[in-house]
């Protein structure tokens, strides 16, 4: 029996660092969001003990680097044995854009393996495991809404109002190590409004969008992502951000109908209209 998967992108509504640990990560105050933009993964299940990675993307690599034959290997040592599988991803989440299009494969391909195995995991379970991938793979696993803390691995499910999405991925990548280094050359205390503002994002559209913040924007200081915003802005977004490390920025608002009429205005040859799960 094969399996399809959708494997879900995420939003940072709010991503801040607030300090480095001796073991050189650092430590984050974020809120992600699930949305309506997804991978496919289809696992089929060959009989044998190894597993073979396929990918319609030419840039994404099918050999032991790809989080996908890491999930494999890390669900093998859970269950005590591997399955073998041929896993094939169908890419649609951009990549280098901060919308977590790794880390929800590698979530996707663990609850996948554990559903074709008989559930013997729950998905608690798993995303307690997971955090091995990758930072963002326990927020994948479970999806929702979260308020996430250490190095985005301690999460706490917290409520959202319902809201759509523009988001935008532009042609370049943002370099993730260079802001590292310039936060570590100047280290910043976390912005304030953390806690208020995981609380007031359950009224409204307007309120997820009033306090939205990425404390990238600040390191990279580009003024493209300034120019997206504000043509997210200018279309009718309630509020625009960077989400994750970059580069995609995504606009809220209140409806999916206001986001789909929006997305007809605004330049970009990479964008999307959708939900926030």
């Amino acid at each position: 029996m094969s399996l399809t998967v959708k494997a879900y992108a995420k939003i940072n509504l709010w991503l801040d660092i607030t300090g480095r640990r001796a073991d050189g990560y650092h430590t984050l105050n974020t809120v992600m969001r699930r949305v309506g933009l997804y991978d496919t993964i289809d696992i089929a299940p060959t009989g044998g003990a190894e597993c073979a990675i396929a990918c319609d993307d030419p840039a994404v690599p099918c050999d032991g680097r790809n989080i996908a034959h890491r999930a494999w290997r890390l669900f093998a040592e859970l269950y005590g044995e591997p399955l073998g599988a041929r896993i094939t991803i169908h890419k649609r989440i951009p990549l280098e854009a901060g919308l977590g299009g790794s880390s929800t494969d590698g979530a996707a391909v663990l609850l996948g393996l554990n559903e074709l195995a008989g559930s013997p995991f729950t998905a608690e379970r798993l995303a307690a495991e997971s955090v091995r991938l990758g930072a963002d793979v326990p927020f994948c696993v479970t999806g929702g809404t979260a308020e996430c803390t250490g190095v985005g691995e301690i999460m706490r499910q917290i409520p959202c109002a319902d809201f759509a999405a523009v988001i935008v991925k532009p042609e370049f990548s943002c370099l993730t190590a260079e802001a590292y280094t310039r936060y570590d050359k100047a280290p910043a205390p976390a912005r304030a409004g953390f806690a208020d503002y995981c609380r007031d994002i359950a009224g409204s559209a307007g309120a997820v969008a009033g306090g939205l913040y990425n404390v990238f924007e600040e390191l990279y200081g580009d003024p493209r992502t300034d120019m997206i915003k504000r043509g997210l802005i200018a279309a009718g977004a309630l509020g625009a951000c960077m989400t994750g490390s970059g580069s995609a920025v995504f606009g809220v608002f209140p409806a999916l109908s206001d986001a789909e009429a929006a997305l007809k205005r605004i330049d970009g040859e990479i964008k999307f209209a959708v939900k926030a799960l």
